[in-house]
Order: C-alpha cells, then sequence, then structure tokens
C-alpha cells in the first residue's frame, strides 16, 4: 500500500544532520507514531530522553508510543509526567485522557479531558472526547453545551469529529454524512490505490471477504457465525476471514475458522493486512469494523479488494470514498435517509442483522443470586452506559414510577456511572434501590440472566443492536422507538421483522404509556412473551439459511460490473 507524504524520509534526515538535538528526534518519533510504527517511534523517544531528560514533548510521544503497544499502565505514567511538566499543554492532557481510559482509571481519565477542555475551550474536537467520556460515566454536566458546540463544529466543518462517537449524540443523518465525511478524507488524501485485481473468471466462485477485529467472543462474531456456516454449507461462495484481533480461544473463533479461511493478521501493519486481502483475490469485501473501535481504514482506502461494503457493525454511513455500498434492510435503512449516505444502498429482504441460532439457552439463575426481588417486575435495559443519555433515563424512570415496585436492571458502568445513576433516580423520587446492576457476563450466562427480565426498554438515538437480538433470542421483548437516523431504527427493524411492530412506539409518550401498561399487566406480558416465542421460531428473523441465502445472492449483485448506481432492493 503506497502512501502520499510520509513524513519520515524528511526526519530521519534531521536526524542525521543534527544527531545530538533531541527535537530532531521527537520529530523522528513523531513520524513514525503516524506512519504506525510505534516500537521505531518508541526509541525515538528514548533517544530524545536521553540528550533531555524529562522533556514534555518526548515524555508525551513516548506514551503514545506505549499506548499503542497496548503497555497503557506505563503510557499512563509517561503522559501524567509530561502533563506534571508541561501543565499548560491541552493535547498532553487529551493524551493523558486516553491512556487513562485504557489502564482502568475512567475517573481520573475524565478530569484529564476536562482539564485539556479548560486549556483550549473552542477546540471540538477535545469538546467531543469529554463529551463521549462524560456519556459513558453517565456524567450529564454540561452535556447540551457540549454536544451544541461538537454539532456546530461538524455543521461548519471547522474540525474532524470521530463519527462512532457522533452516533451517540442527537443529530441528524445529514449531520452524520458530514461528520464522516469530514473524517474520512485526510485518510482518502494520504493512501494510495493498490493496483486493480484481474477480473474474476466466469467459471470462478464468488469469493467473500471480511475484515474485523472482533472473530471471536466478540457481539461481531457471535452475530455472523452462524451465516457464515450457512453459506459454507451451501458452498454457494468461497468465505475468507481477515482477522485483525488475536484467537481469544473460544468456541466462536474455531468456529469461524472452520467455516472460512481465516487470515490470521493480528499484528501486521496496514501495508500486510492489505496485501493478503489483494493477494486473496477477493470480489466483494465487507467492512464489519467502520468507524468503531479497532478499524483499519487505511487498508480499505488501498482498495484491496473491487467492491467494497459497509455492513453490520458501524449503524451508519462510512462517507469514504473507499466504500461502494451500504448493505441494510428497508426499515433500517428507508428511502428518505438514501440521499444521507455516501454509499450506494442495497437492501435485503429481512433484517441486515444476522445472529447465531444454534446457541442454546441455559437455564436462568434463580433471581436472588442477581440480586432481583421474587415477585417484582423486571425491567432492563443492558445498553452500554453511554447509551444511557437523560432522555432514556427519564423514560425509564416514569416507567419505574408508573409500575409500582418493579425494578430496572442494568449493565454496570465504569467509574462513578452507577451511583450517578442512582442520584438521578433519586432525584425523580425514586427510591435508588430500583436500580439494579450486573456486572458484565459470559455470553452464555449473560443469555441465561436475560430470561428473568419481562421487558427490554431502549435507548434513543442509539439503539440497543446486538443487545435487542439477544434479548430476542432469550424470550424479553425490546420496546423501542425508532428515530431518524440507522442507529436509532436497530431494534425496530428487529421487531418489524420479527412481526412484532407494537413493539415500536411512534414517541416517547406511547413508549411510556405502552411499558406502564405491560407493567401493570403480569398476563399482557405474559401473552407477549408467548407471542416472542412464536415469531421467533415462524417470522424468518432468525432463519440463517434464508439469510445465507439473501446475502450471498446481494454480494452476488455487488460484484457485477458496471451494477447500476442508486437504492436497490434485493426480492424474497
Amino acid at each position: 500500500m503506497a502512501t502520499s507524504g510520509d513524513p519520515r524520509p524528511q526526519a530521519r534526515e534531521v536526524v542525521r544532520r543534527h544527531p545530538g538535538h533531541p527535537g530532531a528526534w521527537i520529530m523522528l518519533a513523531e513520524a513514525e507514531l503516524d506512519a504506525g510504527d510505534p516500537r521505531a517511534g518508541e526509541a525515538a523517544c528514548h533517544r530524545a530522553l536521553a540528550l533531555a531528560p524529562g522533556h514534555p514533548e518526548a515524555l508525551a510521544r513516548l506514551g503514545r508510543a506505549q499506548w499503542m503497544l497496548g503497555r497503557h499502565g506505563e503510557a499512563a505514567a509517561s503522559l501524567r509526567a509530561a502533563a506534571a511538566a508541561a501543565p499548560g499543554h491541552p493535547g498532553i492532557a487529551l493524551w493523558l485522557g486516553h491512556a487513562l481510559e485504557d489502564a482502568g482509571a475512567p475517573e481520573e481519565a475524565a478530569l484529564a479531558y476536562a482539564r485539556a477542555h479548560a486549556l483550549a475551550p473552542g477546540e471540538p474536537q477535545i469538546a467531543a472526547h469529554l463529551l463521549a467520556w462524560r456519556r459513558r460515566l453517565c456524567d450529564w454536566r454540561d452535556l447540551d453545551a457540549l454536544g451544541a458546540q461538537v454539532r456546530a463544529a461538524v455543521r461548519s466543518g471547522h474540525a474532524a469529529v470521530e463519527p462512532f462517537a457522533f452516533l451517540a449524540e442527537d443529530a441528524s443523518a445529514a449531520e452524520q454524512l458530514q461528520c464522516a465525511r469530514r473524517w474520512a478524507a485526510p485518510v482518502a488524501a494520504s493512501v494510495r490505490p493498490l493496483p486493480p485485481a484481474p477480473a474474476r473468471p466466469a467459471d470462478r466462485p464468488l469469493r467473500l471477504g471480511f475484515l474485523s477485529n472482533g472473530f471471536g467472543a466478540h457481539p461481531t462474531g457471535l452475530l455472523v457465525v452462524a451465516m457464515m456456516e450457512a453459506i459454507a454449507a451451501s458452498a454457494a461462495a468461497g468465505l475468507h476471514l481477515f482477522a485483525l484481533d488475536p484467537d481469544d480461544g473460544s468456541r466462536v473463533r474455531q468456529r469461524l475458522g472452520e467455516a472460512a479461511r481465516l487470515h490470521a493478521l493480528a499484528g501486521r501493519d496496514d501495508a500486510q493486512v492489505a496485501g493478503t486481502i489483494h493477494q486473496a483475490g477477493i470480489d466483494v469485501l465487507f467492512d464489519l469494523r467502520g468507524w468503531g473501535g479497532g478499524g483499519r481504514p487505511r487498508v480499505l482506502a488501498s482498495r484491496p479488494a473491487p467492491v467494497q461494503v459497509n455492513w453490520l457493525a458501524y449503524p451508519g454511513t462510512s462517507g469514504a470514498p473507499w466504500i461502494d455500498y451500504v448493505l441494510a434492510d428497508s426499515f433500517v435503512l428507508p428511502a428518505s435517509l438514501a440521499a444521507h449516505f455516501s454509499e450506494k444502498v442495497l437492501r435485503l429482504p429481512r433484517c441486515f442483522q444476522p445472529s447465531d441460532t444454534t446457541r442454546g439457552l441455559p437455564p436462568a439463575p434463580p433471581r436472588d443470586t442477581c440480586g432481583l426481588p421474587a415477585d417484582a417486575v423486571v425491567l432492563c435495559c443492558f445498553n452500554n452506559s453511554y447509551k444511557l443519555n437523560p432522555r432514556s433515563m427519564d423514560r425509564a424512570f416514569r416507567v419505574l414510577a408508573g409500575v409500582p415496585g418493579s425494578v430496572l436492571w442494568l449493565l454496570s458502568g465504569p467509574g462513578g456511572a452507577d451511583r450517578r445513576l442512582r442520584e438521578q433516580a433519586r432525584s425523580r423520587g425514586l427510591d435508588p434501590a430500583r436500580l439494579v446492576f450486573m456486572d458484565k457476563q459470559p455470553h452464555a450466562a449473560y443469555l441465561a440472566r436475560l430470561q428473568l427480565a419481562d421487558l427490554f426498554l431502549d435507548t434513543h438515538p442509539y439503539n440497543a443492536h446486538t443487545t435487542a437480538s439477544d434479548a430476542l433470542w432469550a424470550g424479553c421483548p425490546v420496546l423501542t422507538c425508532p428515530g431518524g437516523t440507522f442507529a436509532s431504527r436497530v431494534a425496530g427493524s428487529l421487531n418489524h421483522h420479527l412481526g412484532m411492530p407494537e413493539m415500536n412506539a411512534g414517541d416517547d409518550d406511547a413508549f411510556v404509556e405502552r411499558a406502564i401498561t405491560l407493567g401493570n399487566d403480569r398476563a399482557a406480558l405474559a401473552d407477549l412473551r408467548a407471542r416472542l416465542v412464536r415469531q421467533r421460531r415462524d417470522s424468518g428473523l432468525f432463519d440463517m439459511d434464508g439469510f445465507a441465502a439473501d446475502f450471498v445472492a446481494a454480494a452476488a449483485l455487488m460484484a457485477r460490473p458496471q451494477y447500476p448506481a442508486g437504492s436497490a432492493h434485493l426480492e424474497a
């Protein structure tokens, strides 16, 4: 993969001319880190620090190198030292926040982000990091002001804001497109495409590639494994998985490796990953990460496959010129949203999200072992804490108030998130003990616990996605309120294709009214759950053989030369 504007040759020349100048080594460290070589960057930092012990810029880059190498505790220590040496430097405070996140110090990370924002209050990228981290901690101070600052920067094109975090903002689909395009532009400008692969011979089966860092006991792996097995059993296409994550030893990883050719690429640089994909002769490459954590946009930007598709993991537009299609369905991405996607839209006749339908449901544990009252109605929301915004929690608190004796079961969040949510409940006149928190569990144990919940209360504007699928599989109905973006319509798509559209509320008041009605009528709840079990069996939502056939047909359409532009439906 060729890049343009590589600063390393110039930096190496400066070091050659001025080997005793710490600034030259700092410049080289920065160039190596930007090129994705943290070991070379770390070595350059140590040379700089040997010449100028305690130099804050060298310490900051050393921390960045250690962070890139996964040595998060060391990174935090280096960046703390850099911040102490340069207390007025907002960039160092920002990188300290990143390191502290990964070092398991969430509250200290929040303080670092707040310090960076105080030093540079007009910088929207720093505001975006503070905003995203406060959402994770359920710290709702200044959310409206920070959100307004970030959205204004996106609309004006003033700054690049990380698109994944922006999905949690109450922004329009048009703003999400602006955000993604602005983020993608420098990547597109810095990477030159690989030479085109030879055209596929007419008699060669289709080769489908999938790029992800989630090929294991991870939401992505859990969603796709049964579909992969169904495609492999049909021999309808050749499957290649390009795994950026190490082998986690899980049964899911083993099953994926049995269904497809799995290329283990953990630790490989972008050029090596792109080269492996290119050499495999992939016809259609599915990006299963997008702008989510651990994505490799430079790999996709080098065009290792002739057709590249945004699917499954990133619930929005890529805004990237190197992505040709988005694979969706008619509910999650209706015609009204297509203009706000940079990709051509191809819609499956069923929900775009597959699921592992081979999973068994372990017996539910006793309620008291989970901290749940024996006879209470159990409302739940196991979405990540950054989705539990004031609007979503206000709806949930209104439902708690309207269903006497009920409890709300939540996934425990980082730092003081649980305490802050209990404080919010108290401020609304609710007993904070009615919020019950569950630590993260192995998947089987999580599914077992889900069977104890009576009703899942979704969030807005970022829905439950894999979490909603898990709840439905475990027999827990999901109540949602579909919105105007892809990320806010995924749970609604699951309900729609399940044949339970009444669980898609029109607005917040209808959401609360429906939840309160069900919560106060045990018979109606029991009937709803029984209907869910029937629809789970009969609707086709969990028919992975059918999904596999539709998926391969969609890939074949996209692989056709000169396939028409614009939106299209794949007929059932």
